[in-house]
């Protein structure tokens, strides 16, 4: 099953049309969660963060305890359903995330190839590097997946843009 990646404009419709088994939302301590009904009640991981390289006044940057939470909810999904992800833009939090997740749950893979999938599937994506070296750290890549990330990044320009669009990365590699 695949991972989908959107805003949070977008997460109602994506629930509705895809019946996510998990979902994964991203959002700044002052924004309000989805509710996504009683049949999410376990299945929503909600993470207060801001997609921010370091903590500053008034901010919440990435954390390894966001990371270990966010392992322990991603190493249940079953990939029967698809795994819903979204931040508020669909570029930083999710993106990095929607990597994690393929990472996980394929251990063989290189990470360079998910990282170049996942820049042939969104262009805007743009990762939180501190959510991904995080990560990084926790499932022993050695610097592996930041280093896939930041070569796959390489001289992107920033788009001016508010938000993704939805977009799916494979949750199975061949």
């Amino acid at each position: 099953m695949n991972i989908i990646v959107c805003p949070l404009a977008r997460v109602q419709q994506m629930v509705a049309v895809h019946a996510p088994e998990r979902v994964v939302s991203l959002l700044d301590p002052d924004f309000t969660f989805p509710e996504l009904g009683p049949s999410y009640a376990e299945l929503h991981l909600r993470l207060h963060l801001h997609d921010v390289h370091e903590a500053s006044i008034g901010q919440v940057a990435p954390s390894s305890v966001h990371v270990t939470q966010l392992l322990d909810f991603l190493a249940r999904w079953r990939r029967s359903l698809p795994l819903l992800i979204h931040c508020r833009a669909g570029i930083g939090r999710s993106t990095a995330t929607a990597f994690i997740a393929a990472c996980l749950h394929n251990p063989n893979v290189s990470e360079r190839t998910i990282a170049d999938r996942l820049r042939r599937v969104s262009p805007l994506a743009r990762p939180n590097q501190v959510l991904i070296s995080l990560a990084d750290a926790v499932m022993g890549r050695n610097g592996r997946m930041l280093a896939a990330i930041e070569e796959t990044g390489r001289e992107l320009r920033w788009h001016g843009v508010d938000e993704n669009v939805p977009f799916e990365l494979p949750g199975r590699f061949a």
